[in-house]
């Protein structure tokens, strides 16, 4: 990060370690996806080709994320465990539990072509999620008790629902018939009414899915005669279990009880509140400016994967400008966002109270809409290149407690932006000319603002203050209170925008006359 007088604003970031011997679960919930299944007509009560999609994003996480040893899943939730030994981005909850949100979000739309090669994805999905911190592994196997619990209850009423509306009945007399039944007079008005053993329906179904790692034996190679060569390798594998929390599922799996540790009893009763008392979660302070900053996960390497332009690539920074714009059409609390390079941060306005102020849902689908968004929109400004593999993003929520010091953050990000920005076309000019990366790294060691400016000017002949403005100053993400013309940073040109239009804008904010032109931005009651 850059030095700069701004930089006091760093001490309102709290850390929210999950400390050991807990063991960390990650939670992602589809957000809204009731309204997501009936737009994408998805199968009632159950869509196996979707519950297929769920599941082969699950296994991706856990090929991407090798502490992830085991998931659990239905419908649109899922479960991610990660080893006992973890020290993943430092036990941080914000950066897990966004970054697991974000990228199971590009996973999903990266393959929903696999599965509905017929099905036009309509919108961006997105996943809020939640870390449950267990004490033991004792709390553990409750909380997956729980967990597939739920899937039975939700399922056997789901299934017993949707028969009732298909065979003619409305959704309030559905929904008065099953009030109050209990699972034997379900199974009997399934079998009755409808000719259904509820145990015979598939397990995916009933028993929703397990993935966990295993090691199996894979070709690498062949030899000179065509022999295989194979190694054992750590998989992903799928399966289906009555009871996930059960010792004997867990015992037959001695690689669950050394990353996990042991199950010694089976359980009965379950209590949902006390598994819900070890959910870790950070509520904001109220009536505070909330800040949620995202960044991009190894987007260094991303980069170079892609063959982005250095020092800046405009169809780059303009797909992030996109998404930005998507978010802020999504979440209305959102008043200002400010992005440059793989970075945007989206300020709540003081008095919202999205998602009841729970940190940990705020950040995560704020960031996994931004991901998905970037996959969905990738060929709209990369026509000719292909996504290799889907992109993900962390994030984190700060709170801070006045106007002034939220501006302070904003400068302390354009500033930021300024002081890199002006390094790397330097550092990138010298590497062109030339000069390897550490002779180059070498020549600008110490340089202060006019000598980097004299450096492009007199060995380049490139007066930086003519650069874009997008590179220069980043990228301002807004709505509009009256129609105006505005520099668009998405579609180049003026153009006149309507009221409330979200826009964006490559202008200065650090000093106030951009807040003072523009004070229904930050206003608040």
């Amino acid at each position: 990060m850059a030095n700069s007088k701004y930089e006091y604003v760093k001490s309102f970031e709290l850390e929210d370690e999950v400390m050991f011997p807990n063991l960390i679960v990650v939670r992602i919930d589809g957000r809204d996806f009731s309204r997501f299944a009936q737009v994408h007509e998805f199968e009632k009560p159950n869509d196996e080709a979707t519950l297929n999609l769920m599941n082969s994003c699950s296994a991706a996480v856990l090929e991407e994320y090798p502490d992830i040893v085991f998931a659990y899943g239905y419908s649109d939730e899922y479960s991610f465990v990660f080893k006992k030994t973890s020290r993943f981005y430092q036990r941080r909850a914000s950066k897990i539990l966004s970054l697991v949100a974000s990228f199971f979000a590009a996973a999903y739309v990266t393959k929903w072509e696999e599965f509905f090669p017929q099905r036009k994805l309509e919108y961006a999905p997105s996943f809020s999620s939640k870390v449950v911190s267990c004490a033991s592994p004792e709390v553990l196997q409750v909380y997956l008790a729980w967990r597939q619990q739920d899937c039975h209850a939700k399922n056997q009423y789901e299934t017993c629902f949707w028969m009732l509306v298909k065979s003619g009945k409305t959704i309030s007399e559905t929904q008065e018939i099953l009030k109050g039944t209990q699972k034997q007079q379900k199974n009997e008005l399934l079998f009755q009414k409808f000719g259904i053993n509820y145990k015979t329906l598939p397990e995916l179904f009933r028993q929703g899915s397990c993935l966990f790692k295993t090691k199996v034996e894979e070709t690498v190679k062949h030899d000179e005669n065509g022999n295989p060569i194979k190694r054992l390798r750590r998989k992903a594998i799928l399966v289906h279990s009555e009871n996930i929390a059960a010792r004997s599922f867990w015992n037959e799996h001695p690689s669950l009880c050394n990353e996990l540790g042991h199950f010694t009893k089976d359980i009965g009763r379950i209590e949902p509140d006390f598994v819900r008392s070890f959910e870790f979660e950070n509520k904001l302070l109220p009536l505070t400016w909330v800040v949620v900053r995202i960044d991009g996960h190894h987007f260094h390497r991303f980069s170079d994967v892609h063959e982005f332009e250095k020092p800046n690539d405009e169809q780059a920074l303009k797909l992030m400008n996109s998404c930005a714009v998507a978010v802020l059409e999504e979440f209305e609390d959102i008043q200002f966002a400010y992005g440059v390079s793989d970075e945007y941060s989206f300020v709540l306005k003081k008095e919202s109270e999205l998602y009841k102020r729970h940190s940990s849902q705020i950040v995560s689908a704020i960031a996994s809409l931004f991901t998905s968004t970037y996959v969905i929109k990738w060929r709209d400004f990369f026509p000719h290149k292909e996504l290799k593999y889907p992109p993900s993003f962390d994030g984190r929520a700060v709170c801070y407690p006045t106007h002034k010091i939220l501006l302070d953050y904003l400068a302390w990000r354009q500033v930021d932006c300024h002081i890199n920005n002006q390094y790397n076309t330097c550092f990138w000019m010298l590497v062109k000319s030339g000069k390897t990366k550490t002779q180059s790294q070498d020549y600008l060691k110490g340089t202060q603002t006019r000598e980097k400016n004299e450096l492009l000017s007199h060995q380049f002949g490139i007066q930086y203050s003519s650069l874009p403005l997008i590179f220069r100053m980043g990228s301002s993400v807004f709505r509009l209170k009256e129609a105006a013309a505005v520099e668009n940073g998405v579609v180049p040109g003026k153009k006149l925008k309507q009221e409330g239009e979200v826009v964006v804008d490559h202008c200065n904010i650090i000093e106030r006359c951009f807040w003072e032109e523009h004070p229904h931005i930050l206003s608040y009651s």
